[in-house]
């Protein structure tokens, strides 16, 4: 069977997105901006409006 980054991306949980704990993500949207949430999670700047769209979507 084949697999590809994208096919494990679809099967991995939501909440191992990006490796971020979703709750403290959540915690922490509301205090910091998307510059502190990038440095804090080890993410890029595009990594947290993708993590703020899913959220938003879910």
């Amino acid at each position: 069977m084949r697999s590809s980054a994208k096919g494990e991306f679809a099967h991995r949980k939501a909440s191992e997105l990006f490796h971020v704990d979703f709750h403290e993500f959540m915690r922490k949207e509301a205090d910091y901006t998307n510059y502190e949430l990038a440095s804090e999670f080890g993410l890029t700047l595009r990594d947290v409006r993708k993590l703020k769209k899913q959220l938003f979507r879910s």
